[in-house]
């Protein structure tokens, strides 16, 4: 009885430090100061205040608003593409990112008419400047070449991942145990 008692202590002690290693660690009392704080390794008030790339222990870094040189991708999907002699060669129809959310293209809808016969031509988004809109309207980005040169140029081809194979329902030889078929 008492090896059992001592197992299952032992155990629990186990359990309990592997617990209290993941925890996250108590904010420091009203008086003190953070550890944190007293280590010339540790950053700027300031620093820690902006948002993070990478969210620390389980806290994730909230944005609380949107700035007046910020552009949501709902409101950004649609905007006029100049090109070099500041007429229309078309909208930008989706944005292209990496995994940790880093614009890698803008692809653009070039042609076409009502959206039908267009082509999608991805450029980096170093390809592009900002344009204020005319008469207060919406902004535009510029882009230094033609409608003939994105007409001309490679199309953007999107991912499709692979299609699973389809099985073979043939008239093999069947696992032992299996039903006879009802042909």
């Amino acid at each position: 009885m008492s090896k059992k008692l001592i197992i299952g202590a032992a155990i629990g002690a186990l359990m309990t430090s592997a617990a209290l290693a993941q925890a996250p660690p108590a904010p420091p009392s009203s008086g003190s100061t953070p550890p944190a704080a007293s280590s010339p390794a540790a950053p700027p008030a300031a620093k820690q205040a902006q948002p993070s790339a990478a969210p620390s222990a389980g806290k994730a870094a909230m944005v609380s608003s949107q700035k007046p040189d910020q552009w949501l991708a709902s409101k950004f999907r649609g905007t006029d593409v100049l090109g070099a002699d500041n007429l229309k060669i078309g909208s930008v129809s989706d944005i292209l990112f990496d995994k940790t959310g880093k614009i890698e293209a803008y692809v653009i809808s070039v042609g076409g008419f009502l959206g039908m016969g267009a082509k999608e031509v991805a450029l980096a988004p170093s390809s592009f400047d900002v344009m204020p809109g005319k008469d207060g309207n919406a902004d535009q980005i510029k882009v230094s070449m033609t409608k003939d040169e994105l007409s001309n140029a490679q199309n953007f081809a999107r991912y499709e991942p692979p299609r699973p194979r389809p099985t073979t329902t043939g008239s093999g030889p069947r696992p032992a145990g299996s039903p006879p078929s009802t042909r």
